[in-house]
């Protein structure tokens, strides 16, 4: 048995350069298995084209019937590669709608369906990232998020499923492991837990990719103290959640954008920590330059038994396409989890 669990996420092997040939989920999971992973994180997207390619047509993400019919070859082919589905992922936009709200009722039938999936694919895990919708529409009450985590969890509970929270760097209210701790906490559900993140701890307490620095800046805040300020956060983590409610760690990295990213969302509406989120995101020891052996020491410290999944989005220090060749990519990435584990043993909060 190994010493720790690993994963790979299949959207991780994304962010080709403009013009290259999309990998197949075949490919991926071929990488994936080769390179010594015991799971994936399932990306939709990656469910959404294998459906389409299977179909030989465009099939939409909410077309539920398709998708199932090809998530049968889908958990085939992850048996094929002597690989387990950790997780379907990722949930996104789903709590704090408005009660009758049309958006909330939407919200509630993708669950439904995404369930669907994850019963055809079998996996027991739905990763749901803390939403973004900005606030308004989304509601301000706490309360409001914690009930509707709360609720679907009531829906995963028969399935013997389970939901792991993740804050979300940008996100509108569960930015942080605390934030999102609390708000599940609230919800008081047995099969809720957390998916906690290097990068988005970090790029929470400590980066800021709109600064020349990389880092949060404030007049009265010296880089010092901003580093003792995120330690002393991660040493919070450590003695309050309890290890069997971390489900995941993500692990990755971050670039510090040159120049820095603006400080507006973009046309979408979307935050610059998601558009930095979104492309600039490498494996540890790859050119990054976040904190993050302190974030998985402070796991560790929980007494974490789960998974070490790695999730990145490397799109190169630009965040505009890298080439790689997945085989590669991904035995580099297991290397590079193995290294990160042990510099993270070694060191002290």
């Amino acid at each position: 048995m190994a010493e720790f669990q690993t994963s790979f996420a299949t959207v991780s092997l994304n962010n080709q350069p403009a013009g290259s040939s999309q990998l197949s989920l075949d490919d991926k999971l071929g990488a994936i298995s080769a390179a010594g992973f015991e799971h994936i994180e399932l990306g939709f997207p990656d469910v959404v084209a294998f459906a389409s390619q299977h179909h030989g047509r465009q099939i939409q993400a909410d077309d539920y019937d398709a998708l199932v019919a090809a998530c049968t070859e889908i958990k085939a082919l992850v048996v094929r590669h002597t690989l387990k589905i950790l997780m379907l992922q990722p949930f996104a936009n789903f709590e704090g709608w408005p009660v009758n709200s049309p958006e909330r009722q939407a919200a509630f039938a993708r669950a439904e369906g995404w369930i669907r999936v994850m019963q055809a694919v079998g996996t027991d895990m739905l990763q749901v990232g803390s939403t973004d919708t900005p606030s308004p529409p989304l509601s301000d009450d706490p309360n409001d998020l914690s009930r509707d985590l709360a609720e679907l969890a009531d829906l995963l509970a028969p399935h013997g499923f389970r939901l792991c929270y993740e804050n979300w760097c940008w996100a509108t209210h569960g930015q942080t492991w605390k934030q999102v701790w609390q708000i599940a906490q609230r919800a008081d559900r047995l099969n809720i837990g957390l998916c906690l993140d290097t990068f988005q701890e970090a790029g929470a307490q400590w980066a800021d990719p709109t600064k020349s620095s990389g880092r949060i800046q404030h007049d009265d805040l010296s880089a010092k103290q901003l580093h003792e300020q995120y330690l002393a956060s991660l040493r919070e983590l450590a003695t309050t959640i309890p290890a069997e409610k971390i489900y995941v760690l993500q692990i990755s990295d971050g670039y510090r954008p040159t120049p820095p990213l603006s400080d507006k969302p973009d046309q979408t509406g979307l935050r610059p920590r998601g558009q930095w989120s979104m492309g600039h995101r490498p494996m540890p020891y790859d050119g990054g330059y976040l904190p993050i052996t302190e974030m998985t020491r402070a796991v560790m410290d929980t007494g974490f038994k789960g998974v070490y999944s790695m999730e990145v989005f490397d799109g190169g220090p630009k965040g505009n396409g890298k080439a790689k060749d997945p085989r590669d990519y991904t035995v580099k990435a297991k290397s590079n989890l193995k290294r990160l584990i042990q510099d993270a043993r070694q060191l002290q909060l």
